[in-house]
């Protein structure tokens, strides 16, 4: 009888072990999803603050606040030394995630020192995916009232040597898949089509004004399922 009972209470511990188990492995939360971490990259006249809609609605989309990166930058200066400054905040941006990529979102002239960056500072091999929205990729003349006061003001010209050299040969170098959001009523790039990137993925949103580009969500919608 006494062996009896305990292969019976053996037997009842066997259970008790494999539903403890089960019950654990069970109320284990998942694993949560990462995502490369996004950098934000401003224009002229503006500052980080200009991603707050964004980088908010990242974050509702399942983006941890430390995948979102907005950085402020003296615009004044030449897109060559914002470049170089951007090749720090990206190293930075990966040795605290410990990513090996990010993705580059950019407004405005934030593409001609992003891109700068990507062609010359060997930025192609730490960027998955770049996205330009309302990019000046071939200049405006609109940048006529400012370029004889501010040099990226002037790099930012139609026909500026800067713009010539960066657009020489390639302009979507590297294995970074490259995206260009538009709009077809942007009075702040002349021609508005200056926007369009060769060997790009080329999106003329429709009539979003130059200022809501970056803020529309529409926008972002398209912009967070091309970088995903």
């Amino acid at each position: 009888m006494q062996r009896r009972m305990r292969r019976v209470a053996t037997a009842l511990s066997t259970v008790a072990t494999t539903l403890l188990l089960s019950l654990t492995f069970s109320a284990s939360p998942a694993q949560a999803a990462t995502h490369n971490p996004v950098v934000f990259v401003h224009g002229l006249s503006s500052s980080s603050s200009s991603w707050d809609e964004w980088g908010a609605y990242f974050q509702e989309d399942g983006y941890s606040a430390s995948e979102v990166h907005a950085w402020s930058y003296d615009w004044a200066k030449s897109n060559v030394t914002t470049a170089q400054q951007l090749q720090t905040k990206i190293q930075s941006v990966l040795a605290s995630t410990g990513a090996s990529k990010v993705d580059l979102v950019v407004h405005s002239m934030g593409a001609l020192n992003s891109r700068y960056y990507l062609k010359n500072l060997g930025g192609t091999a730490y960027v998955d995916d770049f996205v330009s929205t309302a990019g000046v990729n071939h200049g405006t003349t609109v940048a006529g009232w400012c370029r004889w006061l501010y040099t990226s003001c002037s790099e930012m010209y139609t026909g500026s040597s800067f713009l010539t050299s960066l657009n020489s040969g390639d302009e979507t170098p590297g294995s970074v898949s490259y995206a260009s959001y538009w709009s077809n009523c942007d009075d702040a790039l002349t021609p508005d089509t200056t926007a369009i990137l060769s060997g790009a993925t080329n999106v003329e949103v429709g009539c979003v004004s130059h200022t809501d580009m970056n803020n529309d969500h529409g926008v972002y919608e398209q912009v967070r399922d091309f970088i995903a």
